[in-house]
């Protein structure tokens, strides 16, 4: 058994709760699926976001290795993401507390909390009306830069997100006052359930990762130049030389991002 908790959330309590205690905690839900559930509550005014696993099961992991894939087994695999996005300058949540007990790979007990990045709002919602209300085009650069260099620092050390939607990127409350300073503009990288973390990441799980992100901002009124824009930041290469290279690959990113669309299109 396993019990880790940050000197911020430990002051919230009289002594380190028991493992009991933390798989017991409830609060707002936000989803529940089978075993897990994803809810946030609060501590002496500091809110906080709590994912509880119960263990898989094995029928999920049997059916993740005929696939040929790894099985997420708990709470450890958000752990790990986190503590590899920090090491490399990606912003993503802070951790509060992590647990794991147990050695049946189908029943293992794990938990993960992490401090509420609240007031924020997803760039889905943030850009939501931007195909009827154009947004500046400082603002739209910073987002579209910060973005594709969130996403070249994970793919180049071999760190791959598998739901990489725009939905997934937050930014907080205050960011565009940073803008206007000329600081820049923090996002925030959530919902690290299925990162995989390897020494080089497959190419088709680095164009599975662009193509979601192409899919999911193909809505809000993104041009040609906005697209080429990501590409020149993502590769570092002038846009000439990078789509001379390596177009091939582009198009990969393409046809899956539009196969993405119709299929929800249909649904």
């Amino acid at each position: 058994m396993k019990i880790e908790c940050s000197d911020k959330f430990k002051k919230h309590w009289r002594s380190v709760p028991t493992f009991d205690e933390f798989m017991s905690l409830d609060g707002q839900m936000y989803r529940a699926i089978a075993r897990r559930k994803t809810f946030k509550f609060e501590r002496n005014g500091q809110a906080y976001f709590a994912k509880i696993h119960q263990g898989v099961g094995w029928g999920e992991i049997i059916k993740n290795l005929v696939r040929f894939r790894l099985p997420v087994l708990g709470a450890k695999n958000e752990y790990d993401a986190i503590a590899a996005l920090r090491a490399i300058n990606v912003n993503t949540m802070t951790l509060a507390a992590y647990g794991q007990r147990g050695w049946n790979p189908a029943e293992l007990e794990s938990f993960v909390i992490t401090e509420s990045l609240e007031p924020s709002i997803s760039l889905e919602d943030y850009c939501a009306d931007w195909q009827r209300e154009k947004p500046p085009f400082k603002l739209k650069q910073a987002l579209i830069n910060e973005v594709a260099m969130m996403s070249k620092r994970m793919h180049e050390q071999g760190i791959n997100h598998r739901d990489l939607y725009i939905c997934h990127f937050l930014m907080k409350e205050g960011a565009l006052d940073q803008l206007a300073k000329g600081m820049g503009i923090n996002l925030y990288l959530i919902d690290l359930h299925r990162v995989q973390i390897r020494k080089a990441i497959p190419l088709r799980w680095q164009v599975k990762d662009l193509a979601a992100l192409y899919f999911s901002s193909m809505d809000i009124g993104l041009t040609k130049r906005d697209l080429y824009r990501f590409i020149r930041r993502y590769s570092n290469e002038t846009l000439k030389n990078e789509l001379t290279l390596n177009m091939p690959f582009w198009q990969k990113v393409e046809k899956r991002a539009l196969g993405l669309y119709a299929k929800h299109a249909n649904q």
